[in-house]
């Protein structure tokens, strides 16, 4: 298993960690929450940097690396839901965006076709991961002092909000371009 594949299934793992750290209760289990999922999205950088500088593509590959991302970035939202911190209607866009894209993309896959990544969908990764991690810290920086209130105590929220509601909107709006610019492929069966 080359380096890359290796990245996405730990990606895998540190979902699995993330998940345990976020419901468990033991001192700081907020920050190594927050710790596991900014590793596990670091992980999903540098699969991708090191398989485009090595030019390594595998089957493997081109079909998990997206489904890790997805899995990490939805089991977060559905988590936030879990205890009030996201709306559940945004984690079903955010679900429902992820899953259509990702059928969309096995569909041109079963006719040869590979589905890249578009630049809005890029854009949408990352606002979903500022939103994801600024809210992880929100929930985490209790656990670190006096400190972390005077720094994160008055912008934080009205930021997480934000980014949130951004994440959400480009969610919807690049899973409805990727589908229409696609609609061929799933068109031409009904």
């Amino acid at each position: 298993m080359n380096v890359p594949n290796k990245l996405t299934v730990s990606r895998l793992f540190l979902t699995v960690a993330f998940l345990i750290c976020f419901f468990a209760e033991f001192p700081l289990s907020n920050t190594a929450a927050l710790f596991l999922f900014v590793l596990a999205a670091i992980t999903d950088y540098w699969d991708g940097k090191i398989a485009r500088q090595e030019k390594i593509v595998t089957n493997f590959g081109v079909l998990m690396d997206p489904l890790a991302d997805k899995i990490l970035i939805c089991s977060a939202f559905i988590a936030l839901v879990g205890i009030g911190l996201v709306a559940s209607w945004m984690a079903i866009i955010i679900v429902v965006r992820e899953l259509a894209i990702t059928g969309l993309r096995l569909l041109a896959a079963s006719s040869q076709i590979i589905l890249p990544a578009e630049k809005s969908g890029k854009i949408k990764t990352t606002f979903q991961l500022t939103a994801l991690i600024s809210t992880l810290v929100m929930i985490s920086y209790p656990e670190w002092g006096t400190w972390a209130e005077i720094l994160f105590g008055l912008w934080l929220q009205p930021f997480v909000r934000i980014t949130l509601w951004i994440a959400v909107l480009l969610t919807l709006g690049s899973g409805v371009s990727y589908l229409w610019k696609n609609r061929n492929l799933f068109m031409k069966d009904l």
